[in-house]
C-alpha cells in the first residue's frame, strides 16, 4: 500500500517522550512521534528523489491521510518546490488539505508547499478569495500564509503591486476577528511586507492599524 513503508521509516524514529510533549504543544488530538524537522526533511529528500510528480503527490495524499502529525509535515515538504511542469494535482491536494487546518506547525508547512503553487499560478488567488470567509479559522488564516511570498519581493512587477493590494483588502476584512492567529497572521504579513514597501505597509497601517490587538499593531509596525 502506498505509503506504508514511509510510514515505517518515520515511526523507526519515533522518540515517545518528545512526542508527549509535541501533542501537549500542538494541543490537536492526533499521533504524534517526537521527530525533529530535519528528521522529516531527510526522509522526504531521500523520497523525493525517487518518485516523479504523480508518485509524490499519491504520497503526500497517503502521508497526509495518516493523520500522524509529522507525516501531514512530510507530505507537505514533499510537495514544497519552486517549479513544477504540471502541477494541477499538486495545488488541488494542498488546496484540499486547507479545511482540515487544526493547528500552526502543519498549516504553515503547507503553506510554504501552497505559496509556491500561487506564485506559479496567481490566478489560483480567485479560488482562494472564499477562504477569508470559511468557517475554519485556520482556513481564513491561510488565505494570508500562502501569499506571504508577495511581501517578500524587493522588486516587484504591476501585477505583484495588485496582489499585494488584493490580499492588504482580505486582511481588512479579516481585521475585526479577534482570534489570536488570525491577528499574528496580519502582522506577519505587514511585518514581512515593510521590509520592501514600507510606504504600503505605512499606509495600511495608517487606515486600519488602530482596528488591529494591541499586539498585532506593535508586531505589524516593527520595522517602521
Amino acid at each position: 500500500m502506498i505509503g506504508e513503508g514511509e510510514l515505517a521509516a518515520l515511526a523507526a524514529l519515533a522518540v515517545p517522550a518528545r512526542a508527549a510533549g509535541s501533542a501537549a504543544y500542538h494541543k490537536a488530538p492526533r499521533p504524534y512521534l517526537g521527530l525533529a524537522v530535519p528528521q522529516i526533511e531527510a526522509l522526504v529528500a531521500e523520497w523525493r528523489a525517487s518518485l516523479d510528480v504523480p508518485g509524490r503527490v499519491a504520497l503526500a495524499d497517503a502521508l497526509w491521510c495518516s493523520n500522524i502529525h509529522e507525516a501531514r509535515i512530510a507530505a507537505a515538504k514533499l510537495l514544497t518546490q519552486a517549479r513544477i511542469g504540471d502541477d494541477a494535482q499538486v495545488w488541488q491536494l494542498i488546496a484540499s488539505w486547507v479545511p482540515e487546518f487544526d493547528a500552526w506547525a502543519i498549516a504553515d508547512h503547507a503553506a510554504a508547499a501552497g505559496g509556491r503553487r500561487l506564485v506559479a499560478h496567481p490566478e489560483r488567488l480567485d479560488e482562494m478569495e472564499g477562504w477569508i470567509a470559511h468557517p475554519n479559522m485556520w482556513a481564513r488564516r491561510a488565505a494570508l500564509t500562502f501569499t506571504l511570498p508577495w511581501t517578500r519581493l524587493p522588486h516587484p512587477k504591476p501585477a505583484d503591486e495588485a496582489v499585494r493590494a488584493r490580499v492588504l483588502g482580505w486582511a481588512t476584512v479579516l481585521t475585526p476577528d479577534r482570534d489570536w492567529f488570525i491577528q499574528k497572521a496580519i502582522a506577519w504579513w505587514l511585518r514581512d511586507l515593510s521590509k520592501h514597501d514600507a510606504d504600503r505597509a505605512r499606509g495600511w497601517l495608517g487606515e486600519h492599524g488602530r482596528t488591529l490587538k494591541p499586539f498585532a499593531l506593535k508586531e505589524a509596525s516593527k520595522y517602521l
